[in-house]
């Protein structure tokens, strides 16, 4: 028998995490440790609440480098903020009043940035105590540095000398809210232990729950994403055997087995986006290799998303068809298209261009995401043919016909008091845009131009960023019968993330988006819809607002049992499926 033995302890946290067999494959929850003392310590209830509700926790040594704690939340599903020392209030722009106690400025730096990072990154998020506390901080909400001398009014005990494995007092949870449908009632018996407190919900959450005397005991995302903080201390039950709270714990590890289905089935099919118009922000000098808030659409969002590949169209509004005025056309758009390819070029181990579904997969491969081409307004060609052709030998992969408004080639969906269809023009402008392997986008097209030009084409045709009719009255959208009518000619129609095209009267949420796929589905097949989210052009809806969210649409997608093949078609299979077809000049 051997008496000692050497183990290679160098492995690698991707292989042992995403390749171990998925009948017992865990989703990894991170937890932050308090620091202080030169010591890391961490109370059992957290990891003992996380075991039993079937993840593997993971604790956060004290780090506040950028790098290192998103190479952390890379590897992880879920995130819990713990409980610990007060914050220091100058993070939140105030100064200390004379009842603030301790503070752990390590902890602080670390944990603030560590919620807006893994915020970005869609990772489901508890907070617990100082926890809920952090979250509301580190998205511009206000605290309480003292609830008992600067809340008017008598304050109920909120820090307690007894067992914390025992309930002290009640909370009172908002109806409708997600903590009530986590923990199936309005009113739960709870332990507390603080005296920091929420005051005003950052932008981006409400309150889910407050104590008889007023005092926010819960907070949650308005946005539908998987951020809730509480104020109490669930861990602390399971050490008595008491379950009660343990629903909070299968929340987080619920969600976080869904963000790491989703993680997976990104790094395995190909993500298209298949309309952007992020070009027109190019002459502002954005920061497109970084997270510029002027843009929805730049590497660093497409990163946090895992978003492979994205259209970005050149975009041209409608104005007058003067001869001087084409000319401009014609030129702003070879403008745009050059400010593209240069943006691109700026970043060559990290992005590049595509001009067929084979270049996509390559740069997939090869961990770069991936630029099309594309021109919205066939305004863009004025009135020269030959424009088609140039257009399309730099790449671009299709041209959306008209904008708003009536152009040399056809009518629009709106501003056509005229009722125009497609002109004698454009039916040589559709012949060529098929003999050349351009597709024709239908987006913006009226209805008459629409059926006008499905006669005409012999390739199928798409709408690379259009929603239903039946669900949202609004000119831009598709009926059933115009579906329908694409299906049967082979082509694919982009759900729009545009508010205004997803719902009448109220702010659009993700929620919509998916009625609308649902419905498109129901009418044409699971073959013939996918997604294209009008990123600044206007598109962007409440859970699903930029790249960085578009991972988010996955994790609903797999709410609704759509399965990996049917999201692969929806995330752009569909899309290039018939690109492909135009490009090799395949009759339908």
């Amino acid at each position: 028998m051997k008496t000692s033995q050497k183990f290679n302890i160098d492995f690698d946290y991707n292989e042992l995490h995403h390749d171990a067999p998925k009948a017992v494959q865990a989703p990894l929850i991170g937890l932050t440790g308090n620091f202080s003392d030169n010591k890391l310590s961490l109370l059992p209830g957290y990891y003992t609440s996380i075991l039993k509700a079937g993840a593997v926790p993971v604790i956060l040594p004290p780090a506040e480098d950028a790098d290192i704690l998103i190479s952390f939340l890379n590897r992880i599903d879920g995130l819990l903020f713990t409980g610990g020392a007060d914050i220091n209030p100058l993070f939140f722009q105030e100064e200390p009043i004379r009842e603030l106690q301790d503070i752990n400025p390590y902890r602080d730096r670390q944990e603030l940035l560590l919620a807006r990072l893994a915020a970005d990154r869609q990772i489901p998020i508890l907070g617990i105590c100082r926890g809920v506390q952090v979250l509301n901080a580190a998205f511009g909400g206000s605290l309480y540095q003292d609830i008992h001398s600067q809340m008017e009014g008598t304050r109920i005990k909120h820090s307690q000398q007894l067992d914390r494995s025992f309930a002290s007092h009640t909370i009172e949870i908002e109806p409708g809210s997600l903590l009530e449908k986590i923990m199936g009632c309005s009113h739960v018996a709870v332990n507390s232990f603080h005296h920091q407190a929420v005051r005003e919900t950052a932008p981006g959450f409400r309150v889910s729950a407050r104590a008889k005397d007023g005092v926010i005991e819960a907070i949650e995302s308005t946005e539908g994403k998987s951020i809730l903080g509480v104020q109490w201390h669930p861990e602390c039950f399971i050490l008595n055997g008491d379950e009660s709270m343990m629903p909070l714990f299968h929340w987080l590890t619920h969600e976080a087995k869904s963000f790491a289905k989703a993680k997976e089935l990104h790094s395995r099919i190909l993500t298209l986006d298949s309309h952007c118009d992020t070009p027109m922000f190019f002459h502002e000098n954005i920061h497109f290799e970084s997270r510029d808030p002027r843009i929805k659409v730049d590497l660093h969002k497409m990163n946090e998303g895992r978003q492979d590949a994205t259209i970005m169209v050149a975009y041209l509004p409608q104005k007058e068809c003067t001869e001087e005025a084409l000319r401009q056309a014609t030129a702003q758009a070879d403008s745009l298209l050059d400010q593209i390819e240069e943006i691109t070029a700026a970043h060559p181990e990290s992005v590049g261009i595509a001009y067929t579904p084979a270049d996509l997969y390559c740069l997939k491969r090869e961990g770069r995401k991936a630029i099309m081409l594309g021109i919205e307004n066939g305004y863009a060609i004025g009135n020269d043919l030959h424009n088609v052709e140039r257009f399309r030998r730099r790449g671009v992969v299709y041209m959306t016909l008209c904008h708003n408004g009536n152009n040399n080639i056809c009518g629009s969906a709106r501003y056509n008091d005229v009722n125009l269809g497609l002109t004698s023009f454009g039916e040589q402008v559709v012949r060529e845009m098929n003999r050349t392997g351009m597709m024709i986008d239908l987006s913006h097209s009226g209805e008459r131009s629409f059926y006008d030009v499905l006669q005409a084409s012999s390739q199928p045709v798409v709408c690379s960023h259009s929603s239903c009719r039946a669900l949202c009255d609004h000119p831009r959208n598709l009926t059933d019968d115009q579906l329908r009518a694409i299906a049967a000619k082979g082509g694919v129609v982009q759900v729009c993330l545009y508010g205004g095209f997803l719902r009448s009267g109220q702010p659009a949420t993700l929620s919509d988006a998916i009625a609308h796929l649902n419905h498109m589905v129901q009418v044409m097949g699971i073959e013939h819809v996918g997604i294209g989210s009008d990123f600044d052009g206007d598109g962007g809806i409440i859970g699903c607002n930029d790249s960085s969210e578009l991972i988010n649409f996955t994790r609903r997608l797999l709410e609704e049992r759509y399965g990996e093949e049917d999201i692969r078609l929806i995330w752009g299979g569909n899309f290039l499926r018939v690109m492909e077809e135009i490009q090799n000049g395949k009759k339908h």
